[in-house]
């Protein structure tokens, strides 16, 4: 395995807070707060401060965590479309065309999507199209033993 090269500060604070946020014993400490704050309420009297403290600090909270997510998000995406480029580049009968669809404008992108949409819908008829021949076979074949069973009847009859 490849030897891993440091990482910039930011990186590792965004995977490890991250990989914190989502936890369950951070969910518990989340509402374990939200306890505390509401428990306050009667102590603060539901006052305008009271309110403030938890408005601002779930606004700075959330605003901070966005962007952590989003870094995040970018990270795994690029590694998983580099993932999925090795792959199409490793099969044979790929169409290594397809490497940078990321990179393509929105209505080229829909263009790809429309042949591919039309390459599904052609292989969902055809296999529409089987199965209806096989049920026509079944039929014919449910109809010949029929025959046969009744013919077997009125022999032994």
């Amino acid at each position: 395995m490849p030897e891993q090269k440091s990482t910039s500060w930011f990186t590792r604070f965004a995977k490890q807070t991250s990989t914190y946020a989502g936890k369950p014993v951070t969910f518990a400490i989340a509402v374990l707060m939200l306890i505390v704050w509401a428990a306050c309420g009667p102590v603060f009297k539901f006052s305008d401060t009271w309110q403030l403290v938890i408005n601002t600090s779930t606004t700075i909270i959330t605003f901070l965590m966005v962007f952590l997510i989003q870094n995040s998000q970018n990270r795994d995406s690029q590694a998983l479309q580099i993932k999925l480029d090795e792959l199409i580049r490793a099969l044979g009968q790929a169409n290594n065309r397809l490497l940078d669809l990321e990179d393509l404008e929105d209505e080229d992108l829909a263009k790809i999507r429309d042949k591919f949409v039309k390459l599904a819908s052609d292989a969902r008829d055809e296999g529409e199209l089987e199965g209806e021949i096989k049920a026509e076979v079944k039929q014919e074949v449910k109809q010949e033993v029929a025959e046969q069973v009744e013919e077997k009847k009125g022999r032994s009859d």
